[in-house]
């Protein structure tokens, strides 16, 4: 059972109509937080938000926006202050990815990427520290990626912009420590949801790699962030391959890594 604090606290997440994002609504739910769920399309938003209502008796508030476009953030957070809420936790859940080599790619994708996985990640960050801070409580949980962990050539925008939430989200996590307000970064493989086929990973050999579930994912992460954990990496098979890329020449990461986004063959 949430305590009584645990209980009066609400948490924003983005990115939150399927996949981690889903999963992660779930979870803070389901620990007795209020929800505010964005998203850009309302349908399934309001669907979600009923259920979670239903299901563990806590208000879940849709607001339909995109926020890859610019402005996006700071829509959100009038549009949070017009309904008369607040936010005590900011889940950093919405993100995109595109594999293919960068020579060729189209620009307005990979400025999107930046846009969505950085830019969107620290306006909001930036907008909901402060009080987070004057409070003592709440904090921030930013979704990034094992692939954080080395730079990814096939997917070199991506790889870089979820390096960029790791190592803000440590930073945070530093300065925020004795405030009272959590900083956790999540950093998960490959896991089973849209991203996957929207961002072509699942034509890639990466897709041959052990998925986990985003239910299990976003379980790990929730208790993570409970917990103060600074990095969160699902899986002990993440967490041995994360833990040996420093020590492998770079060299040797890189061919690694560029022969993991190569195409699967047809092996008929």
């Amino acid at each position: 059972m949430p305590t009584d604090r645990t209980s009066r606290l609400t948490a924003l997440v983005t990115g939150a109509s399927t996949g981690i994002g889903l999963a992660l609504a779930e979870c803070f739910a389901a620990g007795g937080y209020d929800l505010i769920l964005t998203a850009r399309s309302l349908a399934p938003l309001t669907a979600l938000c009923d259920r979670l209502t239903k299901a563990y008796a806590v208000t879940a508030t849709p607001i339909a926006l995109d926020l890859a476009a610019l402005g996006g953030s700071e829509r959100l957070v009038a549009e949070v202050a017009r309904l008369g809420l607040s936010v005590d936790v900011l889940v950093n859940n919405a993100g995109f990815g595109q594999a293919g080599e960068f020579a060729g790619s189209a620009a307005e994708i990979q400025l999107g990427m930046i846009d969505l996985n950085v830019r969107a990640l620290v306006e909001l960050t930036h907008q909901v520290w402060p009080a987070m801070l004057a409070s003592g409580r709440g904090g921030i949980l930013n979704v990034s990626s094992t692939s954080a962990f080395q730079p990814g050539p096939g997917m070199a925008i991506y790889f870089a912009s979820k390096a960029f939430v790791l190592s803000f989200s440590e930073a945070l996590w530093s300065e925020a420590q004795g405030t009272g307000v959590h900083v956790s970064c999540l950093c998960p493989g490959p896991t089973a949801s849209e991203f996957r086929k929207r961002a072509g990973t699942d034509k890639t050999k990466l897709s041959l790699n052990p998925v986990m579930s985003a239910a299990e994912v976003a379980q790990i992460a929730f208790d993570g962030f409970r917990a103060n954990q600074r990095v969160v990496i699902p899986g002990a098979r993440n967490r041995i391959m994360a833990s040996l890329i420093p020590f492998v020449p770079r060299s040797t990461v890189l061919t690694m890594v560029r022969t993991m986004m190569g195409p699967v063959r047809d092996r008929a």
